[in-house]
């Protein structure tokens, strides 16, 4: 699996990462059939199966979750319970710092299923029960008396879903061109036109005030249209090219100082993964299909790989941005090894509690149970429909092992705290830093 098959190209104002991928998606599998006749065993036609179609989308007026009834079995929720670490608490932290957005409460109510106050207490309520219960089957019992659970109709309308991984890499960088850093990614253009509440992309606004699509990929870079606006160099094209499907990176500049830059818009232009084109090509067997592979081939034959880089017309710009919050998903907080979720926001609440029951790879590249709590905190280009999720892995190599093998189905379920308890739950006081205190008391 390759993450460069399907995009994270990046939507709003998320920050991170790469989107590994379903290849398999678009392969077509032939399964052979036996039959025995009169006259003896003969072969027939083997059928053709499409592979599931994972980006299946609703139909309009459609709602992705729908509510477990009161004599459906729950899932193994006390699975998750048992693997619970600190580091569930830190992502809860983080969607509540979330809802304490004024901006978050423009997300909701959601298809109205819940409202932002109920989303709110959702994660509030689930913190505090984490902190109260140290027994299992007390933790349980209280979920089930105050929580209702809602799962994703999947890709089929039978709950299931494609869970893939991503990761957060690290990048040698400069901030002048050079005979080593020369390929350049770029500041957001001043004609760049994007949906305000969603960031998708409109067109290019034009000197006549109407709006045009942007050129391809190889005319934006053979142009020049794009000079002065250089953020820093890379090595390679193919850094600067994984770095627009991460939407994010940490690059460690030749200067010795650290930078870490964002997401800050793209073109309008469609998506075609680098590793799917090298697979229709020949270049590469889907066994062989890794992004290891990729830069290995890169290395041999730049040329080959950058026409291949071209056909992907969807351009990503960035900015600097402060890394205390790296890496930080679309929610703009912080997201969390193996307990944040990346979703399609136009059809999943942001910032809620999830319950994912699918299989993960280690580091012996075996599969393993993967049953936990997580958050809902990020989203990307590739992670669309009801059919499609995409787990984060961490940051770094180790990191990209584990997101580069992740490719298993699976289901998930929100949990919703019911109407009765929601006014016991407030969002607490948001917390003022120093710096804060001192913006405010100046009137900045």
């Amino acid at each position: 699996m390759n993450l460069l098959v399907e995009p994270r190209c990046s939507e709003s104002t998320r920050n991170i990462s790469i989107g590994f991928a379903a290849f398999r998606a678009s392969i077509l599998v032939m399964s052979a059939a036996w039959i025995l006749g009169a006259a003896g065993c003969k072969t027939e036609p083997a059928p053709v199966v499409a592979e599931p179609n994972y980006a299946q989308p609703l139909a309009p007026g459609e709602h992705a979750l729908r509510k477990v009834g009161p004599d459906e079995a729950w899932p193994d929720l006390a699975a998750a319970w048992r693997v619970r670490d600190p580091n569930l608490r830190d992502a809860i932290d983080q969607s509540i710092s979330w809802f304490q957005k004024p901006g978050s409460k423009l997300c909701f109510p959601f298809h109205d299923v819940l409202t932002h106050e109920q989303a709110a207490a959702s994660v509030v309520a689930f913190q505090q029960l984490l902190r109260e219960h140290q027994d299992e089957t007390a933790f349980m019992g209280a979920v089930h008396q105050m929580f209702d659970l809602w799962q994703t109709k999947g890709y089929d309308r039978q709950g299931t879903v494609l869970f893939t991984g991503y990761y957060s890499p690290i990048f040698k960088a400069s901030l002048t061109a050079d005979s080593t850093f020369k390929y350049p990614l770029f500041k957001r253009p001043a004609d760049l036109v994007t949906e305000p509440m969603t960031g998708e992309p409109q067109g290019r606004r034009m000197s006549d005030g109407s709006l045009a699509p942007w050129p391809t990929r190889s005319e934006i870079l053979s142009s020049g249209m794009l000079k002065g606006t250089e953020l820093v160099y890379l090595p390679s094209a193919l850094d600067t090219y994984i770095i627009q499907v991460n939407g994010s990176a940490k690059l460690e500049m030749t200067d010795g100082t650290t930078m870490h830059i964002g997401y800050a818009g793209k073109t309008d232009g469609a998506y075609v993964g680098l590793g799917q084109s090298m697979l229709d090509a020949g270049l590469l067997t889907e066994k062989e299909l890794s992004l290891q592979a990729i830069e290995n081939f890169y290395e041999k034959d730049p040329t080959t790989v950058n026409n291949f880089i071209d056909r992907n017309n969807c351009f990503v710009f960035f900015t600097q941005y402060n890394g205390n919050n790296w890496p930080a998903g679309s929610l703009g907080v912080r997201v969390t090894e193996k307990e944040t979720l990346a979703t399609d926001k136009k059809i999943y609440p942001r910032g809620g509690l999830v319950f994912v029951d699918t299989k993960a790879i280690n580091f012996s590249n075996t599969k393993e149970s993967f049953r936990r709590f997580m958050l809902d905190q990020d989203t990307g280009g590739a992670i669309v429909a009801p059919g499609r999720a995409d787990i984060f892995m961490g940051i770094g190599p180790g990191a990209e092992i584990l997101a580069g093998s992740q490719y298993a189905e699976g289901t998930m379920y929100y949990l919703l705290l019911k109407p009765d308890y929601v006014s016991q739950y407030p969002l607490p006081a948001k917390k003022t830093t120093a710096s804060t205190a001192v913006r405010s008391s100046s009137g900045q």
